[in-house]
């Protein structure tokens, strides 16, 4: 019992995920196997009493956050963290980067049709993407790539959860309000979706 409610301490008070490694260090008896296996006890608990809150797997890690339905009444209080709202064209460059990466502003632009130098710093100021190298072409330009906040942004584990590249615009949308999978681990059946924070909403990228 100790241990699960360390482990939901841990969960609670963090703003950020947190992974089954990172989780173990809370006790030292506890190693990342036990760790996955109180998730589950946690996930069937919260589940079992329709808590308004859920553990997620988000970006190689998990997070208490609390469930969509709860998202409308939550951004009534300042004092609650809001998602970020992002443009179509925010949302256009950053599936084209997400499959494209590492890629330059140029290559984006000629995707595009449009200029984009100033989506592209929108999307740095926000840590949605970063500089990770220079190209070879002339002037040697830089180079953007997504960042582990678009992942957290977007409820993925990892670039590999990324849909085909025709759907992601869309899921991109759908997810800025806050839809990312719950960790469900040994879950028996379910495919249950959710999205919005414990200390936060899920999906928001916010955190607490």
């Amino acid at each position: 019992m100790k241990n699960k409610q360390i482990i939901e301490a841990l969960l609670f008070a963090s703003d950020a995920p947190l992974s089954a490694q990172d989780l173990a260090r809370g006790e030292e008896e506890m190693d990342p196997a036990a760790v996955e296996s109180i998730i589950g006890e946690l996930w069937a608990e919260y589940e079992a009493h329709a808590r308004a809150f859920q553990v997620y797997e988000i970006a190689g890690g998990y997070q208490l956050l609390t469930r969509p339905e709860f998202a409308s009444h939550l951004e009534r209080f300042e004092t609650v963290p809001r998602s970020t709202r992002l443009s179509g064209a925010s949302l256009e460059v950053l599936a084209i980067i997400a499959y494209r990466q590492p890629i330059g502003r140029s290559e984006v632009e000629e995707i595009r049709g449009v200029g984009s130098s100033h989506v592209l710093r929108t999307l740095l100021e926000l840590g949605l993407i970063d500089v990770v190298g220079r190209g070879e072409g002339l002037g040697r330009p830089l180079l953007y790539g997504t960042t582990q906040r678009f992942l957290d942004h977007f409820g993925f584990a990892s670039l590999d959860d990324l849909p085909r590249p025709d759907e992601l615009p869309v899921v991109l949308k759908e997810r800025r309000s806050g839809e990312p999978a719950p960790a469900v681990p040994n879950d028996p059946g379910g495919d249950g979706r959710a999205g919005s924070g414990s200390a936060g909403v899920a999906g928001s990228g916010d955190g607490r």
